[in-house]
């Protein structure tokens, strides 16, 4: 499974999350969770202790604003790299689930496709009322 949040898009992802270490379930999850800076980031302590070694919970932050000292990536948008870095390859065919503001949506869910992902396995989530 794979997971990209921007901001509050990390609260519905949180509740699959959850739902997965409450059923002790071993379905390997990668989430890239892009907030503006460290201070933004939601249930910062509850993702860390999800993502412990061996929980089988990778998280990696994007930051597009402030970065925490040491970090060594710029602030700034989520790329096609960061992407291929922090999500699973398309080979694996995972299916990915994309929440947040409609550009960030749009954004993340244009870079799984230009990575190969295929378009019926990204589900999206930007909080717009049809």
């Amino acid at each position: 499974m794979a997971l990209a949040a921007g901001g509050s898009g990390i609260v519905p992802l949180m509740a699959m999350i959850r739902t997965r270490a409450r059923l002790a379930r071993r379905v390997p999850f990668r989430l890239l969770y892009a907030t503006r800076g460290p201070a933004d980031v939601i249930y910062g302590r509850e993702l860390e202790r999800h993502s412990a070694p061996r929980t089988g919970l990778d998280l990696a932050y994007a930051y597009s604003r402030r970065v925490p000292p040491g970090w060594l990536r710029q602030p700034g948008r989520v790329d096609r790299a960061m992407v291929a870095t922090a999500l699973w390859p398309p080979e694996f065919e995972p299916v990915c689930y994309v929440c947040g503001p409609g550009g960030f949506v749009e954004h993340v869910a244009d870079l799984l496709v230009a990575e190969g992902h295929s378009p019926a396995r990204i589900k999206t989530l930007d909080g717009k009322r049809e």
